[in-house]
């Protein structure tokens, strides 16, 4: 009796064990952002991040990959505008995810201001809303930093939903055809925004 108890608890921690394991995998591998080459950056920083080069795709599909027409989106701003991506087409476009207590999206945003000023580009500063204490800190966000760009107000996180966004800021940049050019995971400085400018078409 003794040694069928022995060999079902051996059996039961064994098989909890593979269990775990296999549950514990399965959740790491849906946290990660999916893997691209990288290409290399101008800046040492490790806060900084590398533009990924997507994977080639068909010009004529819709999705996230380069060469993929951009998923199109509806959205209203702070100032209570209505937007459409689609509405841009022609021009290149910036499209960046961020929010009011990211921290390296605080670090990120002088460069963009920059660049806007600077720059014949499109900015989209898609403010992931739903993860906001209040509309008020994007506000005060704002005006501390004195940004001039179109602030999209992201309620219900559909847009980030639908570019798959998980860390914050991510970054896409968006050709005058309205295809991805290409995308970056983390803080980019301004040489890196000009770069990728003038690789669009």
């Amino acid at each position: 009796m003794r040694k069928h108890l022995f060999i079902g608890l051996v059996a039961g921690i064994i098989f909890g064990s593979v269990y775990n394991f296999a549950t514990q995998s399965s959740s790491r591998n849906q946290m990660e952002p999916p893997k691209h080459s990288e290409i290399e950056s101008n800046t040492s920083d490790n806060d900084e991040a590398e533009i990924d080069v997507m994977a080639e795709s068909d010009e004529e599909k819709v999705g996230l990959n380069r060469g993929n027409i951009a998923p199109d989106f509806e959205i209203t701003t702070l100032t209570g505008e209505t937007v459409k991506l689609s509405d841009y087409r022609g021009e290149r476009v910036m499209l960046n995810f961020w929010a009011s207590w990211c921290g390296p999206c605080r670090t990120e945003m002088p460069a963009m201001q920059k660049f806007y000023e600077e720059k014949d580009v499109t900015i989209l500063a898609v403010n992931v809303t739903d993860s906001e204490l209040s509309t008020n800190n994007v506000t005060e966000f704002i005006e501390e930093l004195e940004l001039s760009f179109p602030i999209l107000m992201d309620e219900e996180g559909k847009v980030s939903d639908l570019y798959r966004i998980k860390p914050i800021p991510t970054t896409y940049f968006i050709n005058s055809d309205g295809l991805v050019h290409n995308v970056a995971f983390g803080t980019i400085n301004y040489d890196l925004m000009v770069q990728e400018f003038e690789k669009m078409d």
